[in-house]
Parts: structure tokens; C-alpha cells; sequence
């Protein structure tokens, strides 16, 4: 029998936090986006969901304090991937408490406890877990958080770099970026333009519209993203990417069906 397509979805950490406000989130937006999923799997029961989520202004700020992601060696640079840790960690339970209450068979796989990274990706990650939730037909749940790391101690792995890992071993068909913003922008100065798609080939010229994020985010804000997403494609054939609006009710429903929201990254 034929497996449906698996899809990969992020809660990006903008979206379900108040990034300008340390250790702020936005349950109300947590409780819908659940509520939603749960009503998406109620209307497709077969569907293969891995589920990501950031760390939004829980991680993002105490890991700029210790500059984490560069790299950890001091024990005072070990108590700061401490606190990254508990951050994220304390939004994860949150995620995970919407998510279990609005129904949904959600079993969470923290990444510093099963990944391994070298120079800041990861390098070894036992999957077979994982694979058995998704077999399982469970809803497996993974996130932005530190992991130890071969050459610089420790680090941060972002949402993105978990998907690009994941995507080599998966194959989805569909990567899911909701965010708090209905695209990526050719104009973030005014948010007037939606780029509708971007390639590996177009992204040299687009990426120069990116502006630096203007609040605490260490994995490289939107720029960042995107070309997390173009290796993501260019190493999983066929699959697309799409980075939309969740603030929008039915934007989950209306890209999980595979409906054209926001931009499109896809290889040429």
C-alpha cells in the first residue's frame, strides 16, 4: 500500500511568541493553530504530519545574550546553553499542552537530547523514533533548541536545520513555514511586495532585499530561512516550500491541502 505524502509544518517562533517581549507567548494564537490542526486531521485522517515549532522570543533572546549558536567552551557560556535550553524548552511544553488539548496525538522529540552537531549541523540523529510516531499515525513534534556539538561544544540547531536533516531521511513532498508574515517580502522596509517565488538561481539578487531582523533572532531571520529552504529542495527532489501568514484563520487548512499561499520556494 502506498504511504499518503508527508508534509512538514513550522510554527515559526514570531508567529506563536511576542518576540519583542522575553518569554512571551501568544497562546491565544498556540490554542487556534491547534484547534485547526485538530480540524485539518479530523477531515484527513491520513494525514502524514511532522510538526516543528520555534523558539521565538523564549530561546532567541537569552541565546544572544551568550552568543550560543557561535559556540560554548567557558562555564560561563555553558550556564547560558543552559538557560537557552530551559527556554526552549518552556515553550515547548506550552506547544505541546495546546496541542494535546485540542485533541491531537502529539508525542514531542527534543533535539538536545537525540542530536548531535558538527560546525553547527546536525550530524547524527537516531530517526527510527520518529518514524515509528509518523507509522503510528501520531503527530511527531520537534523545535528549535541547542545541541552539543563536535567542534564548537555546544550550539543552536534552528527549525530549519532540523527540516533540511529530516527532509534527507523523510522525503516530504511539502515544507510548511507559517510565520507572522504572509510572505517574503522585495520591500521589508514598507511589507507592500510579496515575492512569489524564489529559486536557487533567482535568490543571489532577492536575498540583498532581506533586511537584518530587527529583534532577537540568532539563526539569520528571514535570509536565514530561505536559504535553509533552498538546500532543503535542492537536496530533496520535488519537494516545495512555502512560507505564509498562520495569523490568518484556515491559511493552515488552506496550505496543508496545498493551496498557493504566500511564496513558493522550489528548485529551478
Amino acid at each position: 500500500m502506498t504511504m499518503p505524502d508527508l508534509q512538514f509544518l513550522k510554527l515559526g517562533g514570531s508567529l506563536i511568541t511576542e518576540k519583542r517581549l522575553e518569554a512571551t507567548a501568544r497562546h491565544h494564537v498556540i490554542s487556534h493553530l491547534a484547534a485547526e490542526l485538530a480540524d485539518v486531521r479530523k477531515t484527513k485522517p491520513g494525514l502524514r504530519l511532522l510538526l516543528g515549532h520555534g523558539s521565538g522570543s523564549f530561546g532567541h533572546v537569552p541565546a544572544q545574550k551568550c552568543n550560543t549558536r557561535s559556540g560554548v567552551h567557558t562555564d560561563e557560556e555553558w550556564r547560558g546553553f543552559i538557560e537557552v535550553w530551559q527556554q526552549a524548552a518552556a515553550l515547548h511544553r506550552i506547544v505541546m499542552d495546546a496541542l494535546l488539548a485540542a485533541g491531537l496525538p502529539a508525542v514531542g522529540f527534543p533535539p538536545s537530547a537525540s542530536v548531535s552537531a558538527a560546525d553547527d549541523r546536525v550530524a547524527a540523529w537516531n530517526l527510527k523514533p520518529i518514524k515509528a510516531a509518523l507509522d503510528a499515525n501520531l503527530l511527531p513534534v520537534v523545535f528549535g533548541d541547542v545541541a552539543f556539538d563536535s567542534l564548537r561544544g555546544g550550539t543552536i540547531l534552528s527549525t530549519e536545520d532540523l527540516f533540511v536533516h529530516l527532509a534527507a531521511h523523510l522525503h516530504p513532498s511539502r515544507v510548511l513555514l507559517a510565520g507572522d508574515e504572509d510572505g517574503v517580502y522585495s520591500d521589508y522596509a514598507s511589507h507592500t511586495e510579496i515575492i512569489p517565488e524564489i529559486t536557487p538561481s533567482s535568490f543571489g539578487k532577492q536575498s540583498k532585499l532581506f533586511e537584518a531582523p530587527s529583534v532577537a533572532d540568532v539563526t539569520g531571520g528571514m535570509a536565514g530561512k530561505v536559504q535553509a529552504m533552498l538546500d532543503l529542495v535542492q537536496q530533496t527532489p520535488g519537494c516545495q516550500v512555502r512560507i505564509f501568514s498562520g495569523l490568518i484563520p484556515g491559511n493552515l487548512t488552506r496550505a496543508l491541502s496545498g493551496e498557493s499561499l504566500g511564496t513558493l520556494i522550489h528548485h529551478n
